[in-house]
């Protein structure tokens, strides 16, 4: 009986060993897939990035010139022109305020002239 028990005692760590190593064997081949998996990730990545930089390869003079134009002539078309009367609403403004602010230029200069000849004179 002894021998029975001693085989079985022998038995059982043999199983867990080979337990141990299968699991082991599982580990490393799922590290080994992810690690497969981020090397095709890296190299579909390097991929698409040469492939941009195939399709961003500068375009002629000429057809850099003729998109300029159509992006000018899509930008006007953007454009809210105002009224007429709206416009000389606008200037009416404008001339308002450069001959107010004309006067007071002239007021500046005439007082300080007026300053200037006052402190010569003594």
């Amino acid at each position: 009986m002894a021998k029975k028990k001693k085989s079985s005692s022998k038995s059982a760590p043999k199983k867990s060993v080979a337990l141990e190593k299968k699991t082991d064997e599982v580990k490393e081949t799922k590290v080994n897939e992810a690690k497969s998996d981020s090397v095709k990730e890296s190299k579909a990545s390097e991929k698409k990035a040469a492939d941009k930089k195939a399709a961003e390869k500068k375009p002629s003079v000429f057809k850099r010139i003729a998109k300029y134009f159509r992006e000018c002539r899509s930008e006007i078309k953007k454009i809210v022109w105002p009224t007429p009367k709206a416009t000389f609403k606008n200037v009416g403004i404008v001339l308002s305020v450069l001959l107010v602010v004309g006067l007071f230029v002239w007021a500046l200069d005439t007082g300080f002239i007026a300053l200037l000849k006052l402190v010569m004179d003594i």
